[in-house]
């Protein structure tokens, strides 16, 4: 393998990893904005508490991958349909 090609594909490897993970913390953070507006009190006792932090925090993450998830699964079919022409 050529080396410069391999190092084009490392930097293009590198480069999209810093996509998804920029993606993904910002669909964290949209969640967890998302989520403010949520009354956990009607599901757990207390949710000021540790505990009720911890789970607004966990659920802002799971939607918050989700999210990214389908976005980044979007880029990469849009990109895929140029092959179709």
């Amino acid at each position: 393998m050529d080396s410069s090609l391999g190092n084009s594909l490392v930097g293009s490897m590198g480069v999209s990893g810093l996509i998804s993970i920029i993606v993904s913390l910002i669909c964290i953070g949209l969640s967890w904005w998302a989520l403010q507006n949520l009354k956990l009190d009607l599901f757990i006792r207390f949710p000021k508490s540790a505990q009720g932090k911890l789970l607004h925090l966990l659920l802002a993450i799971i939607m918050g991958h989700f999210v990214a998830k389908f976005l980044l699964d979007y880029l990469s079919w849009s990109q895929m349909v140029k092959y179709m022409f």
